[in-house]
């Protein structure tokens, strides 16, 4: 004999007046966060655009690869280009080094660790992301930037000195020393997004895969990272976001260097980030001040260009493994 189904009338007319509440003020309440949340990055876009205009208004979008920065009061000249390239060579730099090794470490995690010792290591790597950047440049001071002149700026000179890039001498301060610190940084983040992504993939499809005749490796391949690469690309670039706006630890290591970039990796140089965080409290005219805004809007542009490039290579990921096009 089959149960009558309640009707959803008799079902309203025997809850609390809470519960009948309950989905009016959960749709309220997540509206209002989103809403929030626009209004929050309006409200920021507008700061910096209306913070950087006098800037944007006197030296216009020339400003971008103009090179010269020159705070000297009565012959203020300022534009963008040095610490452009120099965000976009050690971000890029730094993830060139860390995607790979974060991709290695959530595979560890999820395919190889043994039990024992897996929960302790992804607490450590996830740890990593909370010591505070300060520290993170400290560390590249008193150990990373010594280490670097004295050992691996040496031997990759000796190796592939004939690239400009390696050319130089060797320096405990520079672009190559801030790559690594931004990569040790950028590590975690996407270390645990790719864990949780090879978590997610079903055991079925894995052990159907083994079942076929795979080998361990041809599975990760195959199934494991066929099957999520499109939010490996997103974590690896969350990571490139991490690495865009970092300047502290970039300001402690990479030597604030204002004139014409080097091509070589050891000589110093700067950021759009740590120029910022090293001249704004100390700017010595409004016009400076609306320069540094310029680059806070310079950095906020490019980060969104990145963010929105990385959905749209997810998406075409996603449609992809659907079968369209």
């Amino acid at each position: 004999m089959e149960a009558a189904a309640a009707s959803p009338s008799a079902l309203r007319r025997t809850r609390r007046l809470a519960d009948r509440l309950g989905d009016d003020g959960l749709r309220l309440l997540t509206g209002a966060a989103a809403v929030l949340a626009l209004v929050l990055i309006g409200g920021i876009v507008a700061e910096v655009v209306g913070g950087a205009w006098p800037a944007v208004r006197r030296f216009g979008l020339p400003f971008v690869w103009h090179g010269t920065w020159n705070p000297v009061f009565g012959r203020e000249a300022y534009g963008a280009r040095n610490f452009v390239v120099g965000t976009l060579v050690t971000s890029f730099g730094a993830i060139l080094l860390s995607a790979p090794l974060a991709v290695a470490i959530g595979l560890f995690l999820s395919e190889l660790a043994p039990p024992a010792i897996r929960a302790p290591i992804a607490a450590m790597v996830e740890m990593l992301a909370a010591v505070p950047s300060v520290v993170v440049g400290l560390w590249g001071i008193l150990v990373l930037g010594p280490f670097m002149r004295s050992a691996v700026e040496p031997a990759l000179q000796g190796v592939l000195g004939w690239i400009p890039l390696f050319g130089g001498t060797p320096s405990q301060s520079g672009v190559l020393v801030a790559i690594v610190v931004l990569a040790m940084m950028t590590i975690p983040i996407t270390a645990s997004v790719c864990r949780e992504l090879f978590l997610g993939v079903p055991r079925e499809l894995r052990e159907a895969a083994v079942g076929l005749g795979a080998t361990r490796w041809e599975m990760v391949r195959d199934v494991v990272l066929h099957s999520v690469r499109g939010g490996v690309v997103a974590g690896v670039i969350l990571g490139l976001g991490r690495a865009f706006g970092e300047a502290i630890a970039v300001t402690q290591v990479i030597g604030n260097n204002l004139r014409s970039a080097h091509l070589s990796l050891f000589a110093t140089g700067n950021t759009l980030a740590s120029q910022v965080a090293a001249s704004y409290q100390g700017a010595g005219s409004s016009l400076e001040v609306s320069s540094l805004v310029y680059l806070a809007l310079i950095l906020l542009a490019i980060t969104f260009a990145a963010n929105l490039a990385a959905q749209r290579i997810v998406h075409r990921f996603d449609v992809r493994q659907r079968g369209g096009r």
